[in-house]
């Protein structure tokens, strides 16, 4: 049989047939749509070196999401989630350690077993403060916990190179150079001798920049007390530093 080109090519002698059913579904079509050996157009060729969806989707890798999204995985065992967070932090979380224990090797244990501290305990974070203060906490407890059992040790030049961490800028001059670093000897060797707990609100505060609230967050005591400690502090390092001012 001919394929019908149109409803109007119906003609008066042809015979007549019973009429199909009407049909209101997807699949309903005119006449005009009828081609029975008609094949479905290819889709477009992408061009070359184009990725389609359907042969590579496009899945989040743990980098490109957002804090809290992270968070929630690691909570529910993403590892890679949990070391994603820890990329993100560790370089203040390395400073803040060789600020407050005076070298690099007390602070990379700390910082580790904070770490796996943060893992262990992931699950009871819940987002009253920010996520970076809650990983402070950890770390300056850590820290603290070191200083009470170790005995008292000569600080080295740590602190300057903590800085080197975050790219603390060189001085052109040798002999002005000198003076600097001279200058941050004493003062590690001036937070050495501060009371535990006045020498972590002051880097917090002077070194790290924190704020007092958030301080007294990480540190688990009253914005006033924190002042006083770092009220305290300055006075005593400001003598130290007297000569290099």
């Amino acid at each position: 049989m001919t394929a019908l080109q149109d409803a109007g090519d119906v003609r008066p002698e042809t015979r007549p047939t019973s009429p199909a059913p009407a049909s209101t579904g997807p699949a309903a079509r005119t006449p005009r749509d009828v081609r029975p050996t008609a094949r479905p157009p290819a889709p477009p060729r992408p061009a070359p070196g184009t990725v389609t969806s359907a042969a590579a989707p496009v899945v989040a890798t743990p980098t490109d999401l957002d804090e809290q999204t992270l968070v929630v995985r690691a909570q529910e065992g993403d590892v890679r989630a949990f070391e994603a967070l820890a990329r993100r932090h560790q370089v203040a979380l390395y400073r803040l350690a060789v600020r407050v224990l005076g070298n690099r090797s007390d602070a990379e244990d700390a910082l580790q077993d904070a770490l796996l501290d943060a893992w262990r305990r992931i699950g009871s974070f819940r987002g009253d403060a920010a996520f970076s203060t809650w990983l402070y906490r950890i770390v300056t407890n850590r820290c603290l916990g070191l200083l009470r059992r170790s005995r008292p040790t000569t600080p080295v030049a740590d602190l300057s190179e903590a800085g080197d961490v975050v790219g603390a800028t060189r001085a052109a001059s040798p002999e002005r150079q000198a003076e600097l670093d001279a200058g941050m000897t004493a003062l590690a060797a001036a937070l050495a001798e501060l009371p535990h707990d006045q020498r972590v609100c002051f880097v917090l505060r002077e070194l790290e920049g924190l704020d007092y609230t958030e301080i007294a967050e990480i540190v688990g005591t009253g914005e006033t007390t924190v002042r006083g400690r770092i009220h305290r502090a300055r006075k005593t390092l400001a003598e130290v530093m007297r000569p290099w001012r």
